[in-house]
């Protein structure tokens, strides 16, 4: 398999175990990968009735930092104008609450550790 293939399987499955999480957690899914022309979403979920968009970092150790700290502003943007065009797209959310969520995959892809960081950044402060 090409590298960029494995590279690909191996988040795909980290974002499917991180959906999980969530769900186990109580988030209900929405979406997963939903992509635009601006962006993509990993994972879009609902935590009750606030709407949830989740990105999902994996690093295989934190030698280098964490997966949130690699979400730096200009990507938090790319991730604000993706979430506007899901918004208005799917307009049954668009009144409602809405959260930006990180989610820190570590370790083995098969079997990572989570943290998830809730609220990690709002739209207005971008």
């Amino acid at each position: 398999m090409p590298p960029s293939a494995d590279k690909r399987a191996k988040g795909a499955a980290v974002e499917a175990a991180a959906r999980d999480y969530l769900i186990d957690a109580g988030l209900r899914e929405v979406a997963a990968n939903a992509t635009y022309r601006i962006g993509e979403l990993d994972l879009v979920m609902l935590d009750g009735a606030t709407l949830v968009f989740v990105e999902v970092r994996f690093r295989r150790n934190a030698r280098f930092g964490g997966g949130a700290g690699s979400v730096d502003v200009h990507k938090r943007r790319k991730l604000i104008r993706a979430a506007m065009v899901f918004l208005a797209r799917n307009r049954r959310y668009a009144g409602g609450a809405c959260r930006f969520d990180v989610i820190e995959a570590e370790g083995d892809p098969a079997a990572p550790t989570f943290h998830w960081l809730r609220d990690a950044f709002r739209a207005d402060d971008c």
